[in-house]
């Protein structure tokens, strides 16, 4: 052996791999490992075309049926009376977007407050544990009896229906689901940025405010945008709070919140089942816009929350 020249590497330095057989881990047909993964991969695939052929059937039927009668005019008109040839839904469109704003204002902040508590604050207390258990109820909740809850106790309080009463029905809906998404959200921001911001001093406010709502942003906007969209399509509770009208929201350039509302929900419900051409065509143009107003909130809110990632 020669000390002052190293001894060459061997191949099986080299390539600690060398000399090991791979040829059974090849994919064939003939094994059976390999059959069933190409089975299964293939039956997958066609239970997922199968369950998409409902959801671009309806979205086909709506753009079809909708979409040929989708002019201005729908969006500037009222209603049409029976056997009237023309009218539109532009009151149905402005009472939908101002029940559903008055709602998420409500539901917002009490939701996101509510999920810090939850995550935060008090996770293991009994009144996180309450609040836990009505949320997941409440999600699961007939949406029909929030608004009987509501014409009892708003509704007749108030002496008639009104767009703040179906507000507050679509404020109990959306509640739940923004406080249960907002509270996982919370959970999934990192420890280390918690300990990080407490290491520097920050108070559990301060954390809360600077670290863990900005973190979990993304999250609670996707909870958010899932309430908004319940909330826009729902029928039963606006019916007992809401009712309609075939005028508009605002008179003389204000807005009375206290007089019967249209939606585009109850539109529908209401236009489908008359005998007339005129309302039966304009219930399938208000529900295209109704998809296409859910479809458009949904895509704003996951482009803002893919800008605040970048960020």
């Amino acid at each position: 052996m020669n000390e002052g020249h190293p001894t060459p590497p061997s191949e099986a330095d080299l390539n600690p791999f060398a000399g090991v057989d791979f040829s059974h881990l090849e994919r064939s047909l003939r094994k059976p490992r390999t059959l069933l993964d190409l089975l299964l991969s293939g039956l997958v695939a066609l239970m997922t075309l199968l369950a998409l052929i409902p959801l671009f059937s309806v979205v086909w039927m709506l753009i079809w049926h909708g979409g040929q009668k989708l002019t201005l005019s729908v969006f500037t008109q009222l209603p049409p009376a029976p056997m009237e040839e023309s009218g539109g839904f532009g009151n149905a469109i402005v009472g939908t977007l101002v029940m559903v704003a008055l709602a998420a204002l409500m539901s917002i902040p009490f939701g996101i407050l509510s999920a810090v508590f939850l995550a935060e604050i008090g996770p293991e207390s009994r009144v996180a544990a309450g609040v836990r258990f009505a949320a997941k109820v409440l999600t699961g909740f007939p949406s029909i009896l929030a608004g009987v809850f509501v014409y009892a106790t708003l509704v007749l309080f108030m002496g008639g229906y009104s767009a703040i009463a179906g507000a507050v029905a679509l404020f109990i809906l959306m509640l739940p689901t923004i406080i249960l998404t907002s509270e996982d959200a919370i959970r999934m921001v990192p420890a280390k940025m918690r300990e990080a911001a407490i290491g520097m001093g920050a108070t559990t406010t301060q954390t809360v405010w600077m670290v863990l709502l900005p973190t979990a942003l993304p999250g609670i906007l996707t909870g958010v945008m899932l309430a908004i969209a319940r909330a826009a399509g729902e029928t039963a509770p606006l019916l007992f709070t809401a009712l309609f009208s075939n005028y508009w929201l605002f008179t003389g350039g204000e807005i009375d919140l206290r007089q019967p509302t249209a939606s585009l929900a109850v539109l529908i419900y209401n236009f489908a089942s008359m005998p007339f051409e005129t309302q039966i065509a304009l219930a399938w143009v208000a529900a295209l816009v109704l998809v296409l107003l859910v479809l458009t909130t949904n895509l704003i809110g996951q482009a803002f929350s893919r800008r605040q990632v970048q960020q």
